[in-house]
């Protein structure tokens, strides 16, 4: 038995149109723990039938604070890596072996690259994170993250930063890392983060936060 183990973190609210095949599908790779945000809908026990560990929020906290959960969980069960992984199917579980490969290597921070982003603020977000840093897709939701560098941070975010905190103290300390060009599929319902205008309000406020606190 493969004692390097790999927890796969899903952040989800009201996703019950997905959640199961997710579930399913990432399953072989390593042990899939479901936040469900405060959903409305069967997430919670759709995911929990598919096999994963589901922990539940009661109320709605945001995809930080559900990824917050998820690492605590993950932490005190200790795994060796977590990896984020989004809830609406976007995601293809066959490009886990290739994160989980690096891992398993001594990669501390395996960071996805889209074809292309979803909004114009990300745009305005990936050129600056080009420019400091050479990080080409720093909202890319799916993300590696070796267990020595959660704890070295000693938490996965503290400011709402969209998944990105925790990434860029890895860059900032030089941490071992690894692009990797990914492929997105489309959604089958509509996002969940925020009307178009607010979401890129929300996504430079952020960069903001992360330019100041550099």
């Amino acid at each position: 038995m493969d004692k390097y183990q790999v927890a796969i973190v899903i952040p989800a609210f009201n996703e019950e149109n997905t959640i199961f095949d997710v579930v399913h599908s990432v399953k072989e790779y390593g042990t899939a723990i479901v936040i469900d945000d405060a959903s409305t809908d069967n997430t919670r026990q759709l995911a929990r039938n598919a096999g994963a560990i589901v922990i539940s929020h009661n109320r709605n906290k945001g995809y930080d604070e559900a990824l917050n959960s998820g690492f605590v969980e993950a932490d005190r069960r200790d795994f060796d890596a977590i990896i984020t992984f989004d809830a609406d199917g976007q995601h293809s579980s066959k490009m886990l072996k290739k994160y989980i490969d690096n891992l398993k290597q001594g990669v501390d921070l395996v960071l996805g690259v889209r074809p292309k982003p979803a909004r114009f603020s990300e745009w305005i977000f990936m050129l600056y994170t080009r420019i400091r840093f050479g990080w080409k897709d720093p909202l890319c939701g799916m993300k590696g993250y070796s267990m020595i560098l959660y704890r070295s941070q000693g938490y996965f975010d503290s400011y709402n930063s969209v998944g990105t905190e925790l990434s860029y103290y890895g860059f900032k300390n030089k941490y071992s890392l690894k692009q990797l060009s990914i492929p997105i599929e489309k959604r089958v319902d509509t996002p969940r983060f925020f009307s178009i205008f607010r979401s890129n309000i929300y996504i430079l406020k952020v960069l903001v936060k992360m330019v100041i606190n550099k």
